[in-house]
C-alpha cells in the first residue's frame, strides 16, 4: 500500500485556506495512487489556538469542510486533524482526529492526554477523550493517536492489545534541544517510541508530525514509518513540509507475528486484573 504523510506547516485559525491545502495534497496523493493519506495534529486549524477553539470547531456528522474532504478522499483512506463539536456535546471542544475512508467517516479518535505544562495549555482549552480502540480499515485493523497520548505507553498497549496492525500518530510536536548532527534531541525520543512500540506491537507505525513557527514554538518535522520489525522504512527532514510517500507491504504483519509471538501470547484480562488492584490501591 502506499502511504503519504503530509508534514506541512498550517495557518493558524486560517481553516479554510487550510482546507484548501488538504484538497491539494489529497489530489497530489490521488496521482501518487496513494491508499492511506496522514496529515498532522490539528491540521485544519493550527495548534496554538487558545480562545479561537470555539470559532473553528467542527461538527463532522454536519460540516461542508469534512465534506469536502471526504469527497476529495474517496478511493483513499485519510487522516487528519481538528477541533470537534458535536450536537450532543455543545460547548465541549476535542482536539480530535478523523479517520475517513472512500468518502466515508470511519473513526473519531479524541486526545486522551492533554499536556498542560510549560509551553502547553491544551487542558485550558480542551476537554479529554476517554478511550482508545481499533477499527477495521480497507487494509486492516488500525489505530489512532494524537501527539502526547503516544508517549504514554499503555496507549499503545490497548491498540495492540484490540487487535491493530496499523498505528497512526498525528502530532504538532515543537523541537527542544540540539543534539549535532541529527537535529533535535526530542525527535530521537518519538523514533524510540515509534522503533519500540513498532517491534513489541509487530505493527506498522506512522507518525506525522507537523512544521512551522507559532507563537514562539518550533514544531520539528522528522514524520516516519517503522515496520513490524522496527525497521524505519521512511523519514522525514526536520522542520521543513515535506511529501513522503512509502510503499508498507502489509503482509510483514503476518510475518513478524509468526516470528515474535507477542500478540498471540497475550493477557490483557491479566493486565486489566492487575491494573483494578493498582488503582484501588491508589484510592485506598
Amino acid at each position: 500500500m502506499r502511504t503519504c504523510l503530509v508534514q506541512m506547516a498550517p495557518r493558524i485559525g486560517d481553516i479554510e485556506g487550510n482546507l484548501d491545502r488538504h484538497l491539494e495534497f489529497l489530489e497530489r496523493a490521488r496521482k501518487e495512487k496513494a491508499g492511506l493519506v496522514v496529515f498532522p495534529e490539528l491540521s485544519l486549524t493550527g495548534y496554538n489556538l487558545k480562545d479561537l477553539v470555539p470559532d473553528l470547531a467542527t461538527d463532522p456528522s454536519r460540516s461542508p469542510i469534512f465534506q469536502k474532504i471526504l469527497d476529495a478522499g474517496r478511493g483513499m483512506s485519510v487522516v487528519f486533524g481538528f477541533v470537534e463539536e458535536t450536537q450532543d456535546e455543545r460547548g465541549i471542544f476535542y482536539n480530535s482526529a478523523a479517520f475517513c475512508s472512500d468518502g466515508r467517516l470511519l473513526h473519531v479518535h479524541r486526545k486522551v492526554f492533554l499536556p498542560t505544562s510549560g509551553m502547553f495549555e491544551e487542558g485550558k482549552f480542551f476537554a479529554q477523550g476517554r478511550n482508545f480502540r481499533s477499527f477495521r480499515a480497507s487494509f486492516g485493523r488500525s489505530g489512532l493517536m494524537i501527539c502526547r497520548d503516544f508517549l504514554q505507553t499503555g496507549a499503545s498497549y490497548l491498540l495492540f492489545a484490540d487487535g491493530a496492525e496499523v498505528i497512526i500518530v498525528i502530532s504538532a510536536a515543537p523541537g527542544r534541544g540540539i543534539s549535532e548532527p541529527d537535529g533535535f534531541e526530542t525527535g530521537r525520543m518519538w523514533e524510540l517510541m515509534g522503533e519500540s512500540t513498532a517491534y513489541f506491537a509487530t505493527a506498522f507505525v506512522l507518525y506525522c508530525n507537523r512544521v512551522g513557527i507559532e507563537d514562539g514554538m518550533t514544531f520539528a518535522g522528522g514524520s516516519f514509518i517503522f515496520n513490524p520489525r522496527g525497521e524505519m522504512l521512511a523519514r522525514a527532514a526536520e522542520l521543513d513540509e515535506e511529501f513522503l510517500v512509502c510503499e508498507i507491504d502489509l503482509s510483514l504483519i503476518r510475518q513478524a507475528r509468526k516470528s515474535w509471538t507477542f500478540k498471540r501470547d497475550d493477557r490483557p484480562e491479566i493486565m486489566l486484573h492487575a491494573l483494578e488492584r493498582i488503582v484501588r490501591g491508589h484510592e485506598d
